[in-house]
């Protein structure tokens, strides 16, 4: 356990980040896990309304620092060409 002000004040910061750390990568993973149901069903205006909401979501962690900007840029790109074969059928 740590023993200096400064550290006890550090170890107070991590245990905030974590928790929101963690709610901001459980929103974004329950997000991905919806649109990813979506397409597996054959309704293509659901998963393209949820498509939106996912892509903001995914852009918000983003900017939260959660994910790293070419991983959601991998993301994205990965859903919208799953979106597509599911628009196509």
């Amino acid at each position: 356990m740590a023993n200096h002000f400064s550290a006890l004040k550090r170890a107070r910061q991590t245990e905030k980040r974590t928790l929101v750390n963690r709610a901001n990568k459980s929103r974004l993973r329950t997000a991905l896990r919806g649109l990813r149901e979506a397409i597996a069903k054959p309704d293509a205006k659901a998963a393209q309304s949820s498509f939106g909401a996912t892509v903001s979501v995914i852009d918000k962690a983003v900017q939260k620092g959660t994910i790293h900007k070419n991983t959601a840029s991998r993301y994205k790109s990965r859903l919208s060409a799953r979106l597509k074969t599911v628009a196509a059928k």
